[in-house]
């Protein structure tokens, strides 16, 4: 028999091997369970000790460098002390956020976060839910101006967010759906390339704003998890991000406006803002775009049929449409 060395793209780490050389490095009490809970961007693990139960999170290889993850655990460090409700990361005996797995394809990144009070919201976010949910946010918009922090993180630009998206997505289109998406980046980046990059407009985004990435506490409190997308950015970007995530999944006008209205009642937004969410939930739906492709690229390639390109190509005809329900 021939014995062939192959090498990996993607492992899964055992979750008795996460427990013994992971876990051991924090001091959490004695571990009850470990499961592997679920694959996304990330591998998620789910933590059982006799003290609380916990996530701990395993980084894709190849997704985000060391300096991704350190301004991510940072940003959130940063907010919980803030004040602001997160799932904050756990710091390890030695005082880390981050703990280096030498895993076969490369270098990954376990970091250890409370679990979040409460549960997701099944169905449809509540009205109540939706206006807590719009008023965390604009405070950690607050809290946020004042985060500084000595790793670099790519910024939400319209270079990331929508020519690099380009660049991904537009080899694989039929000649009419690139042009396009092509026509429709052109005018976004001009309805948004003099949006200025000061504060108050410009500063911390958590990228990733939705109902699937809070929980709601039995008195409606949110807490908020998943960074994953985080960077800076422009504050109407992660309204803008909302709403194409919210409008994709069937969530009401209605609480689509209380979300805005939460939001406003804590910082209300210049009319340019406002004006500009349109474009941003457009912007959102093509990097969107681009990350399931990535990600479908790596882990399941047969999502790739013709259908995954011409849904997302008529939702971003449906979000440019002057009819489509807007907030």
């Amino acid at each position: 028999m021939t014995v062939v060395s192959l090498p990996v793209l993607y492992s899964t780490i055992d979750p008795s091997a996460i427990v013994s050389r992971v876990l051991s490095c924090y001091d959490i009490g004695t571990v009850r369970s470990c499961e592997f809970w679920c694959r996304g961007l990330s591998d998620v693990y789910l933590v059982e000790t006799d003290q609380a139960s916990y996530v701990l999170r395993v980084s894709h290889w190849g997704w985000r460098s060391q300096a991704d993850i350190d301004f991510e655990l940072a940003l959130l460090d940063f907010l919980q002390k803030k004040g602001i409700s997160v799932a904050y990361p756990l710091p390890t005996t030695s005082g880390k956020l981050s703990i280096v797995i030498k895993a076969p394809e490369g270098d990954r990144y376990a970091a250890l976060f409370i679990y979040a009070p409460g549960a997701i919201p099944l169905g449809d976010l509540s009205v109540r839910q939706a206006t807590k949910l719009g008023e965390t946010i604009a405070k950690m918009h607050q809290a946020g101006e004042a985060f500084e922090c000595k790793f670099d993180r790519k910024p939400l630009t319209l270079k990331y967010l929508l020519d690099e998206s380009w660049d991904a997505i537009a080899p694989f289109l039929q000649s009419s759906d690139r042009d396009y998406l092509k026509t429709a980046i052109l005018q976004i980046k001009s309805e948004l390339q003099t949006f200025p990059r000061s504060a108050p407009y410009w500063g911390i985004c958590w990228g990733d704003p939705h109902s699937g990435n809070a929980h709601f506490t039995e008195t409606d409190q949110p807490t908020l998890f998943d960074f994953d997308q985080c960077g800076l950015g422009w504050r109407a970007f992660d309204l803008g991000k909302f709403r194409q995530i919210a409008l994709n999944t069937g969530i009401s006008r209605r609480v689509r406006e209380a979300f805005l209205a939460g939001y406003q009642s804590v910082t209300p937004l210049e009319a340019f803002e406002l004006k500009a969410i349109s474009a941003f939930t457009q912007t959102a739906h093509i990097w969107v775009w681009s990350i399931s492709l990535t990600y479908a690229l790596r882990h399941n390639y047969s999502r790739l049929d013709d259908s995954f390109f011409r849904k997302r190509a008529e939702q971003l005809r449906r979000l440019r449409s002057p009819d489509w329900q807007m907030f």
